[in-house]
């Protein structure tokens, strides 16, 4: 881990990484849009070394599956799928239906779920049951009729969470092939309006090729961390709140920012045990070397680092923490006091764990039920009100000089047809 002061950090701290229009990439979707099936076999093959024949697995298999899972690990499960169930009917119920009479007209907005989702699984490095849960879960809680799920050398327990999540439909197919398949569709799978879920660069870029045949969450790139720190925070939780971070794979990143060397230094030493016995520890050590830890004089330096770096997980281990969480503005998701864990959010409090990287949070919060819904509006002009509401539009449509726009307002108003019609006779 580096270590440097607050007045040393550069433009390179704050660099936002560019999601690259790979060719490779537009290659692949490019096949599996023009050969479907036949192209998503190949890749599968090249890419996963497998020898598909059926892409979606079967109600025997899922079954199966679920049966090869021990009960212990169902019922860990179980425990974070009704934990993101409550938060997410929770989150669903804020969002209301409006009806509202403004200037005599009937507007509103209606809630409606999105027909169809893809949810990614990644399961290159480590199978991800968290991941179908995180994404599934709120999906099916928002009332999408048709949620599928996709995911690379899919094992049995991520297949089980599947099943448990609600999964309508089970592909074994992962990376730009699956994005591609889900966005335009194969013979085997149907395509969806919006595909969520992480993944490595590949399939980020494949998620930015194909938005606008579908929609995406947001583009992400490799997970981070920021822990701030000050003398009271434990150093074995965040040594290993950093490394828990690392281990997703050698790109990830983990920031300490905290009022002292001496505490930098006491959670460099204690990582380093850690590491000894970590059994990632060939991908853990890789990213923990290139982390960083920052040394800050207040509390306002150290929330002006977090707002421009706008990490994916954001904790805040320092003494009242709860009393100064209006001074940070920008994260995925934020975790408060030293008993709060990065890791809990992953797994089972309930809030979801699909997060925006790469300063994405600066625009948009992590997945959730919202992104499952569309908010669509409505109006209702009734003729008896239709006076100043014809008048006024067809005033600024006459302004903009598009007068088929002025000629239908006026025309569902005929005392300002008249008046219109009248005007222009005098005129000539």
């Amino acid at each position: 881990m580096n270590i440097c002061n607050f007045e040393d950090i550069t433009g390179i701290f704050y660099g936002k990484t560019s999601f690259e229009d790979l060719d490779s990439v537009r290659a692949i979707i490019n096949h599996v849009r023009e050969n479907k099936d036949k192209a998503v076999i190949e890749y599968a093959k090249q890419f996963d070394h497998e020898k598909l024949k059926e892409l979606r697995v079967s109600e025997d298999e899922i079954d199966r599956c679920y049966s090869m899972v021990d009960k212990i690990t169902i019922k860990a499960m179980k425990y974070a799928i009704n934990n993101v169930k409550e938060f997410a009917k929770c989150q669903l119920s804020t969002l209301k239906n409006l009806e509202v009479n403004i200037g005599g007209n009937i507007l509103g907005h209606r809630i409606i779920p999105l027909d169809s989702v893809g949810c990614y699984v990644p399961g290159g490095n480590y199978p991800l049951p968290s991941s179908a849960i995180m994404t599934i879960t709120p999906a099916k809680v928002a009332g999408v009729k048709r949620v599928i799920a996709t995911s690379p050398k899919i094992q049995p327990v991520t297949v089980a969470a599947m099943k448990l999540a609600g999964a309508d439909e089970i592909y074994r197919v992962g990376g730009v092939q699956a994005i591609a398949a889900m966005a335009y569709g194969t013979e085997s799978i149907k395509k969806v309006n919006k595909i969520v879920g992480p993944g490595n660069k590949f399939v980020t870029a494949a998620k930015k090729q194909v938005y606008g045949e579908c929609g995406i969450d947001f583009l992400a790139g490799p997970s981070e961390v920021m822990i701030i720190a000050d003398s009271t925070a434990n150093v074995d939780f965040v040594a290993a709140d950093m490394l828990a971070q690392c281990e997703h794979d050698k790109d990830a990143r983990a920031y300490l920012v905290c009022f002292s060397e001496e505490f930098a230094m006491s959670v460099e030493k204690q990582a380093q045990k850690f590491l000894k016995t970590l059994p990632t520890k060939a991908i853990a050590q890789k990213s923990f070397d290139n982390s960083l830890a920052i040394i800050v004089n207040t509390l306002e330096e150290a929330a002006e680092i977090a707002n421009n770096k706008a990490p994916e997980h954001l904790e805040l281990c320092f003494e009242n923490s709860s009393n100064k969480i209006d001074l940070f503005r920008n994260y995925g998701s934020l975790f408060i006091g030293n008993y709060s864990a990065e890791v809990y959010g992953d797994y089972v409090t309930g809030t979801n764990h699909t997060l925006p990287t790469n300063q994405v949070s600066k625009y948009t919060g992590g997945l959730s039920v919202f992104d499952f819904v569309k908010v669509q509006t409505y109006q209702i002009v009734h003729q008896a009100s239709i006076s100043k509401t014809a008048t006024e539009a067809s005033l600024l449509a006459a302004r903009e000089g598009l007068f088929a726009h002025k000629l239908a307002a006026d025309i569902r108003y005929p005392n300002r047809l008249k008046q219109v019609l009248k005007k222009k006779k005098s005129e000539e």
